[in-house]
């Protein structure tokens, strides 16, 4: 999505909101009220309120409830209801986490919690667990109680994460390390694609292909005959996607993507977003002249207004493969070997018109 001009509000994590429902909760059982709004405070120091948007209280439990507020953040959970709810468990028990509807539960190594465990992440977990064991301690109590998460609906919010890719299955993640949300700052993203290169080295696949979009996924994985959980939703973060494998390498890596978006990886960009990098055509056109074209076709590829009008200019020449072999060579300075790597170049109707690299 197009980031929107201006000012941008910030949000608050699904871990934010689980925190303050689970406090506010817990104070509903140990006091027989709910505080609303609830205020809590972020590892950093900030001191949120938030709004309780259902509660119910009964004999050894609680629940409450808050509406996810993502801010100006295009997050497929805003808008999504965080219910957290507690229940007074035997002494000595200690604080434990449950999955409850919405949730996801893992079934993969290589996250940040075990297989078996809810899909509720260690910050979260840890807000939590300091923020229960404080209330309680309050009263002279020990913090013994079942914390469970639900998102109503969010099995079928997951299918537009990765979650499913990732193997959590059922539901969505509590995430967040400091509880905030920053519009379009593609960390979420970025957070995504290094937990893709976790599970994969933890489950032992050992060639991984990195795609900017899903035509050029469906065309890698028919060019290599790849299951699903060997693709890497890459976007535009070539770079960092890069550098977190350079640290955590596969045997093999294949990056695949559109001729504008990988003609920018050719001419040395590692960001490939358009507001951070446009594709040199009077480069483009050297590069065709160097495969032969004639002039009328060059002064044609300089005055393109796209890529694919470049390429379609180029009709009979393989600037495809050209480009193919300069991305790679990009791709290759950013790691420092052991890695074998191939680049896949895909057209407007997904079919691959440049390969370099076994």
């Amino acid at each position: 999505m197009r980031k929107p001009e201006g000012p941008l509000r910030r949000g608050w994590t699904t871990g934010a909101c689980a925190m303050a429902a689970a406090q506010a909760a817990y104070r509903a059982l140990l006091t027989g009220v709910f505080p609303n709004p609830v205020t809590i405070r972020l590892p950093r120091g900030q001191q949120p309120q938030f709004a309780l948007a259902r509660t119910s209280l009964g004999d050894g439990v609680a629940m409450a409830a808050i509406v996810k507020d993502a801010g100006d953040d295009p997050d497929v959970t805003h808008g999504a209801l965080i219910e957290v709810t507690l229940r007074i468990s035997a002494p000595g028990a200690g604080i434990t986490f449950h999955a409850g509807p919405g949730v996801g539960t893992v079934t993969k190594p290589g996250l940040p919690v075990p297989p078996g465990e809810p899909a509720i992440n260690p910050a979260p977990r840890a807000m939590i667990r300091e923020a229960l064991t404080a209330i309680a301690a309050g009263l002279g109590l020990a913090a013994d109680v079942a914390v469970t998460v639900s998102i109503p609906g969010g099995a079928q919010i997951a299918l537009k994460t990765w979650n499913p890719r990732l193997g959590i299955v059922g539901g969505l993640s509590i995430l967040g390390t400091t509880g905030i949300v920053i519009p379009y700052s593609c960390s979420a993203w970025i957070h995504s694609i290094r937990q893709g290169i976790d599970v994969a080295r933890a489950t032992g696949v050992g060639h991984l292909a990195a795609a900017t979009g899903k035509t050029s996924e469906a065309a890698v994985r028919r060019f290599h005959g790849l299951k699903e959980d060997a693709i890497l939703d890459m976007g535009d973060f070539v770079g960092g996607m890069l550098k977190y494998l350079d640290a955590h390498p596969v045997a093999r890596l294949t990056i695949a993507g559109g001729f504008a978006k990988l003609t920018k990886l050719a001419q040395g960009h590692l960001d490939l977003h358009s507001s951070r990098g446009q594709v040199d055509f009077p480069a483009l056109a050297e590069m065709a002249a160097g495969l032969g074209a004639a002039a009328l076709c060059q002064q044609a590829i300089r005055d393109a207004n796209s890529a694919m009008v470049a390429l379609d200019a180029a009709s009979g020449l393989p600037l495809g493969q050209a480009v193919a072999q300069a991305a790679r060579t990009t791709a290759l300075r950013a790691l420092s070997g052991g890695i074998a790597l191939d680049v896949l170049v895909i057209d407007r109707n997904g079919d691959t018109v440049g390969h370099a690299g076994r």
